[in-house]
């Protein structure tokens, strides 16, 4: 047996006040020597993301006493950065899983031991709610509770600056050099929740705050004077997918005046078990068989449905032949950027310095419509922490005026008063551009069209292989390893233009070999153009065992585009070795 993991097994066995829960899945798993040496084998991975993994026992997994250590770890890394006892301040939020409500209560008790004061919300909350609480109450920080949209056995910690947005990359290697500097995790012993309300230490948010968000959203409406007439005639079918947005979203609807709004019941109350889909995952359509019976039932304009933590929404719209088809990422992206530009360049309210912030895996059709307004567009890395230190980068300097921020993966963002993706605001921004289109006799699916027929038919998609455990993780390096140490000259029989490794932080011109230096961060990702159009980008998961391929063309319909997807990806899978189904 390998001595370090038996080591950390050992000491969790020995502990005889050890949590019922996980003595028992403990005393399961006895006899299974390679899961515990993956539970118990190394602390488990923190990062820019905060930390997220299976609920089991462990110091590489998500239980009461890792919540407890980070916990520890993030009051010493306040208690170095904030001196002054006054400004400490931490905003807490939880999602809908099983043990959530948990965590954030522990972690606001082992804040609270250092003596910071926490401000706990007293129901499920967004993140992007969270992410708004950290600005509105001068927080110096926040955490949410949440592990998006992973299966039901996944939990996370996810760690706010004061700025709202998710700590750098700086701040996240400081943070883990006090986490290891906590100590043994089970000897942390906080006091009791009751203790520390009464000593002033722990607060409870409440309905107050949703309120000051909704007005903060009031003000992003481009199109406040829509009529009552015009609103009313949306119809809306909306599912939390067992999460956490059903009270902020129906009741922003309603503030927005929009009466025609259905819920889908079996998904409307919070469900660890998330026992209606196979994943709660708004970027996969099945999530959305309840919803499509219910908008046929409805003859509903629009499908909005919210992963578990609230960050990410996905969109369905009615096609000609009265089917629901569903918006990418990209696409929902496009329209309300269009939406959001084309407006306020009729009203004479966009800046000059305007900016759009997306991701490099993100369609390059938001950088046309962007130009095509006069607005610069930024790419950052994937995640959209990135936009969130763009945001905050650029306020501080007032070289650009944030316009739009958005990626792929169903995160959108209008109004910088959240510094992370935000499924709320966008839902309601959303059923204004859909009424908005009503008063010109137009559906959204016939406004996405004029886009295609206007800036181009592009075409994306995603694969993602997950690669399990230790062997799934070499998996991974390998193919990464492979793609540097022997690169791709061409895929099929197109050559391959330019190379950018965001490790090295260089573009490579594979025709006269020159390079030239990135301005991005140092990531394990890989990207590949071709000449026309077309490209595909190869990175590992910083947050699950996957690896991510996304792939992007162009071509002169939607037909040709998709024909072009299809080949593309067949070739690059066959290159990498990764065979789909």
């Amino acid at each position: 047996m390998n001595a370090n993991w038996y080591e950390h097994y050992t000491r969790w066995n020995e502990c005889e006040s050890l949590d019922p829960e996980l003595r028992q899945q403990l005393t399961a798993m006895h006899a299974d020597e390679k899961q515990l040496a993956d539970c118990f084998s190394a602390p488990i991975a923190f990062g820019t993301g905060g930390m997220r993994g299976v609920m089991e026992p462990g110091i590489n997994r998500i239980n009461l006493y890792t919540i407890r250590k980070v916990s520890a770890g993030l009051a010493l890394y306040l208690l170095e950065t904030y001196p002054d006892l006054t400004v400490k301040k931490v905003a807490i939020a939880y999602d809908s899983r099983k043990h959530s409500q948990l965590f954030a209560r522990e972690t606001a008790k082992v804040l609270g031991q250092y003596g910071i004061t926490t401000c706990i919300f007293n129901q499920l909350t967004p993140t992007p709610l969270l992410s708004f609480a950290v600005r509105h109450y001068c927080a110096c920080a926040g955490v949410v509770i949440t592990a998006s949209h992973n299966p039901p056995e996944y939990n996370g910690y996810k760690i706010y600056g004061a700025d709202g947005g998710q700590i750098t990359l700086a701040t996240a290697e400081r943070l883990m050099e006090h986490i290891a500097a906590a100590g043994n995790e089970l000897d942390i012993t906080p006091p009791s929740e009751q203790e520390l309300y009464k000593n002033g230490l722990l607060h409870y948010i409440d309905d107050s705050l949703l309120q000051a968000y909704l007005e903060k959203v009031q003000q992003l409406r481009v199109h406040p004077d829509l009529s009552p007439a015009i609103r009313e005639q949306v119809k809306i079918v909306f599912t939390p997918l067992h999460g956490t947005t059903h009270d902020s979203i129906t009741r922003g609807l309603d503030f927005f005046g929009y009466t025609q709004v259905r819920v889908v019941e079996e998904q409307a109350v919070p469900d660890p078990n998330f026992s209606t889909v196979a994943s709660p995952n708004p970027e996969e359509p099945e999530a959305f068989r309840l919803a499509i019976a219910y908008a046929k039932q409805e003859d509903a304009d629009i499908i909005m449905g919210t992963d578990p933590d609230g960050d990410r929404l996905g969109v369905l719209v009615k096609n000609l032949a009265g089917d629901y088809v569903v918006l990418t990422g990209n696409q929902l992206g496009a329209l309300l950027l269009h939406y959001l530009l084309d407006t306020k360049h009729k009203k004479g309210e966009l800046p000059s310095n305007g900016i759009v912030l997306k991701t490099i895996v993100t369609s390059e059709m938001g950088r046309a419509i962007a130009t095509d307004f006069g607005v610069s567009t930024e790419d950052t890395l994937t995640g959209f922490k990135y936009i969130g230190e763009k945001i905050e980068a650029y306020q501080k300097s007032g070289a650009y005026v944030f316009q739009f921020g958005y990626e792929e993966s169903y995160g959108y963002l209008i109004g910088d008063f959240v510094r992370d993706k935000d499924a709320v605001q966008t839902a309601l921004l959303l059923a204004d551009m859909c009424a908005y289109a009503k008063s010109h006799q137009k559906s959204l699916y016939a406004a996405m069209n004029d886009l295609f027929s206007r800036y181009g038919h592009y075409a994306e998609t995603l694969v993602s292989f997950t690669c399990k455990g230790a062997d799934g993780m070499q998996k991974i390096s390998a193919t990464m390893a492979s793609l540097r140490n022997q690169p791709p000259s061409h895929i099929a029989t197109h050559p391959i233009t330019a190379i950018e490794d965001y490790v090295s932080g260089l573009r490579t011109d594979c025709q006269t070999r020159t390079s030239t230096p990135l301005t991005l961060p140092a990531t394990d990702t890989i990207k590949y153009f071709f000449n026309d159009h077309s490209w595909f980008c190869v990175r590992p998961s910083g947050t699950e065992p996957k690896i991510k391929i996304y792939l992007g063309v162009k071509g002169t319909n939607q037909r040709h585009a998709q024909e072009r997807l299809a080949a593309l990806k067949q070739s690059v899978l066959k290159e990498l070795g990764f065979h789909t189904d």
